[in-house]
């Protein structure tokens, strides 16, 4: 390079040959960084397929560019002199090359945004800082849309997006099949002798080998299995991944995408979340893939328009609000709960099944599916009256896919309504009757899902009435919500009693989590 040249970091998640820092660059005339650090690593102490996800995603990435030409300078975790951190690593490069500016795309987390926002006070270079554009929705769209509510209702945001990208959409801008949403016909128990096709697993190759043996070294104490890992780690297996969902799942996606069948632990979901949340795909291009499969008679809408719904709806909708309402996001503590995580969302050793099943499939393979998260794991966390904190280190820790951006608006506002309904219309609070209609868990567990109370009952029925009556001031003028207080008035102070004695007895033989699981020790 005959001048300085222009220094592009690109972050774990940034795995994108598109990426709004690499667009217009000259490949002699850029030097793309990347780094492997220990605090991203350890902020929260991830599953090890978390780890070796993304590290093996990043260095065969790294393998892409440098194939293509690119010059790329590649900090591995255990580089001597690595400083732990992405400043801490951007200005041991500026060292190195002397590079006239810094191009960099926007973080996708709150805290780092916010050590890369000071990089212009750190470096005496230009820095400059680029918007995502790997969004249908800029964050300052959402911003104005958002601007004057009362509420922000996904469905609202959801149909915007539908408009603008016209997917599903008639040439009169109508909805194409009549209706927005067919969430009314995604909601099918799972049925006896339901055949779901394997998801693709793909064999680690030599650099997954590398990376796997890193974590066994340095993150042995992690949570998770890491025997069976087998996630795509390139575009390519990526794409193959898509090909698979699309060719043989797409199909039965919308009917029993709530479904949870014990010991099945992919049923017809895509699996394609960790792909897309690296950046190995774009997830405009399945919603288009996933149009075209209903065009051609391969997908019935309801399927078609519940996966588009999760991605230019949901998916975009969290990261709106994650944006417009952090940092105090993670601090909000709406229903005021304190009770600490239990043990045994770390070890699964509990007599519920369905939370047992859920947790090992957790363990096993940093994946379960939405439902699994919000009304098992989620909805036991939110009746139980989990303080939200250690609850969103948990799912943040232990997941796959799990980046801050979609993980804190799913836990703390979602799944916990710590925000206080900013997100959702209602606590998404449950008896065991839900779980029972929509798995198979309940006909072999230790607890009978129709017994209410005392010895033998399902937790989740004394704990679903324990939390009403202590929200009760909250939620009763809830127009979603507030009928049920009729039903627990009717049964009369004797009954409440047996309700709210049965809860209160099975959440002291709790045992709290022991330190030092979700986060590192300070």
């Amino acid at each position: 390079m005959n001048e300085s040249p222009i220094l592009v970091p690109i972050l774990g998640d940034q795995l994108t040959r598109t990426l709004p820092s690499l667009r217009g660059r000259t490949k002699d005339d850029t030097i793309i960084l990347m780094m492997e650090v220990w605090d991203e690593a350890t902020y929260v102490k991830h599953h090890k397929q978390k780890i070796v996800l993304i590290f093996s995603a990043m260095r065969h990435f790294a393998a892409e560019l440098e194939d293509a030409g690119w010059s790329v300078d590649y900090v591995k975790l255990t580089d001597d002199d690595n400083a732990g951190s992405f400043t801490g690593e951007v200005a041991r490069a500026v060292e190195r090359h002397s590079p006239r500016a810094i191009h960099v795309t926007e973080a996708g987390e709150w805290r780092v945004q916010q050590a890369i926002e000071e990089w212009p006070d750190k470096f005496d270079c230009d820095v400059e800082i680029l918007d995502d554009d790997r969004f249908v929705c800029a964050l300052s769209e959402f911003n104005e849309w958002a601007e004057g509510r009362k509420t922000l209702r996904m469905e609202n945001f959801y149909r915007e997006m539908r408009k603008k990208t016209g997917l599903l959409m008639t040439d009169d801008g109508k909805p194409e099949g009549g209706d927005w949403n067919y969430d009314s016909e995604n909601r099918k128990p799972p049925k006896e002798g339901l055949d779901v096709p394997p998801r693709p697993l793909f064999e680690p190759d030599d650099i997954t080998q590398e990376c796997i043996a890193l974590v066994e070294e340095k993150f042995s104490d992690h949570f998770g299995s890491i025997d069976n890992f087998g996630w795509p780690v390139t575009r390519e297996q990526a794409e193959k991944a898509a090909d698979a969902f699309f060719a043989e799942r797409i199909e039965k996606f919308g009917p029993y995408q709530d479904a949870m069948v014990h010991g099945s632990d992919d049923l017809f979901h895509s699996m394609l979340s960790t792909s897309i949340n690296l950046g190995l795909l774009d997830p405009l291009e399945l919603c288009e893939r996933a149009e075209q499969s209903h065009k051609d008679g391969k997908a019935p809408i309801n399927s078609v328009e519940g996966f588009i719904r999760q991605l230019i709806g949901w998916r975009e909708y969290v990261r709106g609000f994650y944006w417009r309402f952090m940092p105090g996001l993670a601090e909000d503590n709406a229903l005021e709960a304190t009770r600490p995580l239990p043990e045994f969302y770390w070890t699964g050793e509990t007599d519920m099944r369905c939370l047992s099943d859920s947790i090992r499939s957790t363990h096993d393979n940093a994946h379960a599916h939405h439902i699994q998260r919000l009304m098992v794991l989620g909805n036991f966390a939110l009746i139980a009256g989990i303080e939200p904190k250690p609850v969103q280190d948990w799912y943040l820790a232990v997941y796959a896919d799990a980046y801050e951006w979609v993980e804190l608006p799913n836990v703390a506002a979602m799944v916990l309504y710590a925000d206080g309904g900013k997100l959702a219309t209602k606590p998404y609070a449950a008896s065991g009757n839900y779980i029972n209609k929509m798995s198979n868990y309940c006909s072999g567990c230790k607890y009978s899902v129709s017994k209410k109370t005392g010895e033998g009952a399902c937790p989740f029925n004394a704990l679903y009435w324990h939390f009403m009556d202590r929200h009760r001031d909250r939620l009763e003028k809830n127009p979603r919500i507030g009928r049920i207080y009729s039903n627990w008035d009717r049964m009369g102070e004797d009954r409440q009693a047996e309700y709210l004695e049965s809860a209160e007895a099975f959440l002291d033989g709790l045992e709290p989590a022991q330190d030092g699981w979700a986060r590192e020790k300070s």
